[in-house]
C-alpha cells in the first residue's frame, strides 16, 4: 500500500509541466506550439532561448529527485517503493494528467531519480552524454545513448537489487521510445543539432 501511494505522489510530481508554466508566465505563449511542440527543457532551450532551458531542466531534474525522496520517506527506504516511484515519475512527466496526458519525454526526471538512486553511476553517464553531443552535435542521440547505457554502468558500480535494476532499464526504454520521432529524423538527416546559445522567443 505504501509502494502505490509513493508511485502515485510520484506520478504527480512527475506531471507538474514546469517548461509550461515557465514560458506561458514568463513570456506568455505556449511552449506546445514553439518549435517541436515538447514541454521539455532542449525545446525551452531551443524556442525560448539558454536561461529558461536551464531553469527548466534543473525544475524537471528535482522532480525526478524528489519525487524518489518523497518515496523513500513514505515506505522507509523501500527498494520496491524507489522502483515504482522511479517509473511513475518519468510517467507523470510523459503523460501528465494537468496536461491532458501530452508530455515531455522524461529524460531530465530520469537525471533526477538517477541522482538519487546512483550518484556516481549518472557521473559516469553524464560523461557519456556529453561526449555523444559533442561527436554528433545531438542532443536526442545523446539522451537515448545515456538512458541505455545508465542501467548497465548502475549494474556495474551498484550492483542494486532486481526491482530498481529493472525500474532504471525500464525508464531507460520509456525515453528511448519517447524518442521515436527524433530517432526517425536522425534516420532521415533532419534532426536538430544543438547549440548553446539557445534560441529567442518571438
Amino acid at each position: 500500500m505504501q509502494a502505490a501511494v509513493a508511485a502515485l505522489v510520484a506520478y504527480l510530481i512527475g506531471g507538474l509541466p514546469f517548461g509550461y508554466w515557465f514560458v506561458r508566465f514568463s513570456l506568455g505563449k505556449d511552449i506546445r506550439t514553439m518549435g517541436s511542440g515538447n514541454i521539455g527543457a532542449t525545446n525551452v532551450h531551443r524556442s525560448a532561448g539558454g536561461k529558461a532551458g536551464a531553469i527548466v531542466l534543473a525544475l524537471d531534474i528535482l522532480k525526478g529527485f524528489l519525487a524518489l525522496w518523497i518515496a523513500a520517506v513514505i515506505t522507509d527506504n523501500s527498494t520496491l517503493g524507489l522502483a515504482l516511484a522511479t517509473v511513475a515519475v518519468m510517467l507523470g512527466h510523459c503523460y501528465p494528467v494537468f496536461l491532458r496526458f501530452k508530455g515531455g519525454k522524461a529524460v531530465a526526471c530520469y537525471v533526477g531519480a538517477a541522482l538519487y538512486l546512483a550518484p556516481f553511476a549518472l557521473l559516469v553517464t553524464v560523461v557519456v552524454f556529453v561526449a555523444v553531443v559533442a561527436l554528433s552535435k545531438y542532443i536526442s542521440l545523446a539522451s537515448i545513448v545515456a538512458a541505455l547505457v545508465f542501467p548497465f554502468i548502475y549494474w556495474a558500480i551498484y550492483r542494486p537489487v532486481p526491482e530498481l535494476l529493472v525500474a532504471t532499464v525500464a525508464a531507460g526504454l520509456l525515453v528511448v521510445y519517447r524518442h521515436k520521432g527524433n530517432i526517425e529524423r536522425l534516420r532521415a538527416g533532419k534532426e536538430n543539432v544543438f547549440s548553446l546559445k539557445g534560441g529567442k522567443a518571438r
